[in-house]
């Protein structure tokens, strides 16, 4: 199941919905993504307050996601799996995505859910926009998320 929201998400609760009464699943791997600073340089530094803004096209980004949770399917044996992407005005601390993987064995429910957010960078058309106070600034695509993505090529 794909999710495309502006609104937050709970982690036990989708994992309580995805789990009532399944007695094929052995393994629920999860993954949840927060906005970080990307603007203070370090932890004991005050928060600069920055923000992300995340844009998509509604119908064509929850046909790309559902592509790439069918491609998990097909490379694994899944019981189950789920993602949630948000969209919109979000401050670090924010969640921003959430993949679950629910499989009969933990091996392939790790697999599927590093497959999924491998290519959730990579291949999601999100388009991410960085405020903080030196400014505006679009994010580019980083050589290491598509060295990631490739290895599952």
């Amino acid at each position: 199941m794909v999710r495309v929201q502006e609104g937050d998400f709970d982690l036990s609760t989708e994992v309580k919905k995805m789990t009532d009464g399944r007695t094929d699943i052995g393994a629920v791997v999860s993954f949840t993504g927060l906005v970080r600073d990307f603007h203070t340089p370090n932890k004991n530094a005050e928060p600069d307050q920055g923000q992300m803004t995340l844009e998509h096209y509604p119908g064509m980004t929850e046909k790309q996601l559902e592509q790439i949770e069918a491609e998990a399917h097909k490379r694994w044996p899944l019981s189950d799996s789920l993602i949630i992407h948000r969209y919109g005005t979000l401050a670090p601390g924010d969640q921003i995505v959430m993949v679950l993987t629910a499989s009969p064995h933990r091996q392939a429910a790790f697999e599927a859910a590093m497959f999924l957010m491998d290519w959730l960078k990579t291949k999601a058309p999100f388009w991410k926009k960085e405020t903080g106070p030196q400014g505006t600034n679009w994010v580019a695509a980083k050589s290491a998320d598509d060295d990631a993505a490739d290895k599952w090529s």
